[in-house]
Formats: structure tokens, sequence, C-alpha cells
């Protein structure tokens, strides 16, 4: 099984950037616009269709505010098993340290998930880091 690690800085509070990553039906509109265009709930899934037009069901399995982790898994033809979790932490300067792994099998889809969440951490930095602002 492929595991990618994606890790960044994000010049915001962590409550800030928490906020916006726990509001599971508005990654289109606060933590990821621009590479997600379009999110629906579903009952504890969300509709997300990306930038490139591919459209995913991402269900919820936990979101723990004491922790700052959310934790999403995604079930498809393409995809025999994907789980991820982003989780918030907060930097001693007042900015926040952003971690999101992506487990995914087959392995051969690694590299474009790889790609994918290089592009959501950028976009993510766009939308949270207080110069973006």
């Amino acid at each position: 099984m492929a595991s990618i690690q994606k890790e960044i800085i994000i010049d915001a509070s962590p409550d800030d950037v928490w906020n916006a990553l726990r509001d599971f039906g508005a990654l289109h509109t606060r933590l990821a616009p621009g590479f997600v265009t379009d999110t629906k709930l579903d009952g504890d899934a969300r509709i997300v269709t990306f930038a490139n037009g591919i459209e995913a069901r991402e269900i919820l399995v936990d979101c723990d505010d004491a922790k700052r982790r959310l934790v999403y898994a995604i079930v498809s033809e393409r995809i025999r098993q994907h789980s991820a979790s982003a989780q918030v932490f907060a930097e001693s300067d007042g900015r926040t340290r952003f971690v999101w792994i992506s487990d995914v099998l087959p392995n051969e889809i690694a590299p474009y998930m790889d790609a994918q969440m290089d592009q959501g951490i950028k976009a993510m930095q766009n939308a949270l880091g207080r110069s973006a602002a």
C-alpha cells in the first residue's frame, strides 16, 4: 500500500485552520477553493468535484475536535482502498503545522494521488494563509 504524507506550515492560527478543515461540506469554499470546485453533502459522505472534473465520494470516518484531526475514506471502482487523515498542530509562533496522510491501493495510483495532494496543499496555503487574505 502506498502511503503519502504532506506537511506544511500555514500562516494562520490553528483554530482558524481547524475550523475550516472540520467544516466537512465546505471543502470547496473554505479549505481548498480552486482545487475543489464543489462539495455536496450526502449523509455521512461528501461528493467532491475537483478542478480536473473528477468526482469522489468521501465518507467521514472521524472528526476529533480535541485532537484537531479529521479522517475520511474513499471507496470507488478505481481505488481499492483509500483512507486519509488531516491534522492541525499549533506551532510555537502562532502558526499551524498541517499534516495530511493518505494510504491508497492500488500502488499504481499513488503518483496521481501524490500530485493531487500537492495541488490541494497549495490551495489550502493560499486560502488560509494570512498573506493570502
